[in-house]
């Protein structure tokens, strides 16, 4: 916990911001405290109000911006600063880059101990704005009010929308996102008015009770669009009125589907899934390929970046057509087969059984037939054994979750000794963490950072390592 500050030190006046912290917040000093600041930028000065203390640092909101920074401007979104997406709104987009740069250089030398001195500029998106291809929102009675709404009694509870940081139990009714492409907001807006006058209950967090409880919305390149709604405890009829209504106002969805959630958490990979209309997927595309998104699939939730991730990822590769490739974390198999055309063979290994039979089927919708792939804790089937099998790996790309690798899959990495490694992540520090385990035997040739999260503080980072002779 933190510590109260005393009222006469809450406020501090003219608070100069000199950096930008991992998790996006301004950095600044201040009587041997490092303060970290909300929607702060690097170069503002301002004046801030200390909310909670701990023993070498303190947080603060702003309370007046008196000298703006060159990289401020003015948030595109009404919702800016109440809900939790996109909290780099208020910077322009070269300093986004130019930050996620220097925070990739900075955990790679700081952690890493590598020399970035050769790290090739970052990529940037090139849609800045409706670049998400899945959204969820979640149904709630107990709407987040802000200081702009004005309650009277007997108005609606009701809300649409995102969790307010912090509260689980609050939500944030979204008028217009910007991350998603039509007809994403008309089709939320929309279920949002009919559920309201038709009375349909919205679900109660707290009291687990309630008839709507998750909206979730998938389009992709090909124009296809998916829309799951998830109900908790629906009225008889109450299922076939709302899903009657969303396929006759918009009658061009490629799958309209169902579940019936009532469990204590709104994960979803262990529920059934009804097909009201449609099919149960949709197509992406990329190169040519085509790779079947489920309900249940994992897929890069930014398409056109995505393509140019997995491009870097070849490029570094360099394959010639004759190399057996693992892939290490390979999901739904997307960059299996993205790379199989230039390799002899690609064997993919993943954590989530139904993405592996994702995997095979984009293997076998688009007649790749030099792809295994394979199911299991990366630990414990990336085995000597697993090796002698399959044969020793001439190029391994490992894509872990935020975690980082496992130290013993690094150490099977380092026994395996193949001649390339190309290293994908979403999490520079514990990349950087992995990366100097391998520095035992592999030396980092190139260093990319790519941004798939425009607005955000996240960034992806490819790292190609060679085999020291």
């Amino acid at each position: 916990m933190g510590r109260r500050i005393p009222q006469e030190k809450k406020m501090v006046s003219d608070v100069a911001i000199v950096d930008i912290a991992e998790e996006g917040k301004g950095v600044a000093k201040h009587d041997n405290l490092v303060l970290f600041i909300e929607r702060a930028v690097p170069g503002d000065v301002l004046d801030v109000e200390l909310f909670r203390k701990k023993k070498n640092f303190a947080e603060g909101k702003i309370v007046e911006i008196k000298q703006p920074s060159a990289h401020r401007v003015d948030p595109f979104c009404s919702h800016f600063g109440v809900c939790g997406g996109c909290k780099w709104q208020q910077m322009t987009y070269e300093a986004q880059l130019q930050f996620k740069e220097q925070y990739v250089g900075n955990a790679l030398s700081r952690i890493g101990k590598v020399d970035v001195s050769g790290m090739e500029p970052i990529l940037p998106s090139k849609e800045t704005t409706y670049y998400r291809n899945k959204l969820e929102f979640t149904f709630s009675n107990k709407r987040w009010l802000t200081d702009l709404d004005e309650v009277v009694p007997g108005d609606s509870m009701d809300a649409l929308g995102f969790h307010v940081p912090g509260r689980f139990d609050k939500i944030l009714t979204v008028d217009h996102c910007y991350l998603q492409q039509d007809p994403s907001n008309d089709l939320r807006n929309s279920i949002f008015e009919f559920a309201k006058a038709n009375e349909i209950s919205f679900y109660d967090l707290r009291e687990h009770a309630g008839a709507l409880r998750n909206l979730i919305i998938r389009t992709s390149s090909t124009g296809e669009v998916m829309v799951i709604v998830v109900f908790a405890y629906p009225e008889e009829g109450q299922v076939e009125l709302l899903m009657s209504f969303i396929q006759e106002k918009f009658p061009n969805l490629a799958s309209l589907l169902y579940i019936i959630n009532q469990k204590r958490n709104d994960t979803i990979f262990d529920q059934d899934i009804h097909i009201y209309a449609g099919r149960d997927f949709i197509y992406e595309e990329m190169e040519g390929l085509k790779f079947k998104v489920g309900p249940k699939s994992f897929y890069q939730t930014n398409s056109l970046q995505a393509y140019e991730l997995y491009k870097v990822t070849r490029e570094f590769a360099d394959l010639k057509g004759d190399e057996l490739v693992y892939d290490l974390y390979t999901g739904a198999g997307t960059i299996a087969n993205f790379v199989a055309r230039s390799a002899r063979e690609v064997v993919g290994v993943e954590y989530v059984p139904t993405a592996i039979e994702d995997a095979k089927i984009n293997s076998e919708i688009n007649g790749i037939k030099n792809t295994k792939f394979y199911a299991g804790d990366m630990k414990d089937v990336l085995t000597a054994d697993f090796v002698a099998a399959h044969g020793k790996p001439d190029v391994i790309i490992t894509d872990p979750p935020r975690a980082g690798m496992h130290a013993d899959v690094v150490n099977r990495i380092l026994e395996m000794e193949s001649e390339k490694v190309v290293y994908v992540s979403c999490n520079a520090a514990t990349q950087a963490r992995d990366l100097e385990m391998l520095a035992a035997k592999y030396d980092v040739t190139r260093i990319m950072p790519v941004d798939m999260f425009p607005h955000t503080q996240h960034v992806e980072n490819v790292v190609l390592l060679k085999l020291r002779k």
